[in-house]
């Protein structure tokens, strides 16, 4: 190798490890901020996202915790994809992993609210730092979550729009959750409506510029499609 091409490969480097680092860095912080997110909903006790209205149904019904039953809805949605030909990025599986087991160590720390300003606040702040980790979790560009790709998987199957396609499996999981004890309430409207301008805000703020001098992508993912929710 010459000289040159010694300096050249030196310079490009630090370019091309720092934005890998700060992608990783993004994509387990924003997992972890998460699944404390969804905690702080848990606690408001004024309604949960429409995916863990049906996690905490099945916690209820199962004896386990809220935590690792999302991990487990998680896994099977994955096997899901098997069939709707969609391939997992790290950011899937960690999505799996992760998640859940930031929510359950954040529950045995924060206990529920008391009051209704309390309630109010872990609601608003809930749904605020959601908004963050969705925007650093996606913007990390490792590949969708296991729901997202489900949704993405059917809208390719069947043709039906993405929202269409969300609509109708949100619905889903909310009425069944509901029917099983999940909690339904002002949390989850206001999430409903909030979680996109909030997670398009963060997307802007925590998007990774590109690697100048080559590519150190560990697994691609669409940042613009992807619909996170647990």
């Amino acid at each position: 190798m010459s000289r040159q091409s010694r300096q050249t490969r030196q310079t490009r480097q630090p370019g091309a490890s720092g934005p890998l680092a700060r992608r990783l860095i993004q994509l387990y912080g924003g997992l972890a901020l998460y699944g404390a997110s969804s905690a702080l909903l848990v606690r408001s006790g004024l309604g949960l996202e429409p995916w863990n209205v049906l996690h905490q149904g099945l916690a209820e019904h199962t004896g386990l915790s809220m935590g690792v039953v999302l991990t487990l809805v998680g896994a099977v949605v994955l096997l899901l994809w098997i069939p709707l030909r969609q391939r997992p990025g790290l950011g899937t599986v960690s999505n799996v992993l992760v998640i859940g087991a930031a929510m359950d160590a954040t529950l045995s720390v924060v206990p529920d609210a008391q009051g209704w300003t309390l309630r109010i606040a872990a609601m608003v702040a809930g749904i605020v730092l959601n908004g963050a980790a969705t925007g650093l979790y996606i913007a990390a560009r490792f590949g969708p979550g296991p729901r997202d790709g489900l949704m993405t998987g059917l809208n390719r199957r069947t043709g039906l729009s993405v929202r269409l396609v969300r609509t109708a499996v949100e619905i889903t999981v909310v009425v069944t959750g509901f029917a099983l004890g999940g909690t339904v309430g002002l949390g989850t409207l206001l999430y409903a409506v909030s979680i996109g301008p909030l997670a398009q805000v963060f997307l802007r703020v925590f998007a990774v510029p590109p690697t100048p001098g080559g590519s150190t992508v560990v697994a691609a993912g669409r940042p613009q499609r992807a619909i996170l929710r647990r």
